[in-house]
């Protein structure tokens, strides 16, 4: 699992992480911020506040594709 706190802002990622109920959940988006104890991903919902601590893995992933022409 990557350190997102050593990521530059702008940087495209996934972050799993466990919800309160115990299950868990990915945030896939560009990383706004991230601190000692939270990140901050931009999704397509919105800004999501993701404490570190209920972080379950975490990687760099590449720009979404191109949109395609209609035929």
């Amino acid at each position: 699992m990557i350190d997102l706190r050593s990521l530059p802002a702008g940087t495209r990622v996934v972050v799993r992480h466990r919800l309160d109920d115990g299950m868990a959940t990915d945030a896939l988006g560009w990383l706004h911020i991230a601190d000692e104890t939270h990140c901050v991903v931009a999704t397509k919902r919105g800004l999501e506040s993701i404490e570190l601590t209920r972080v379950i893995a975490a990687k760099v992933v590449p720009p979404p594709p191109e949109p395609r022409d209609r035929r």
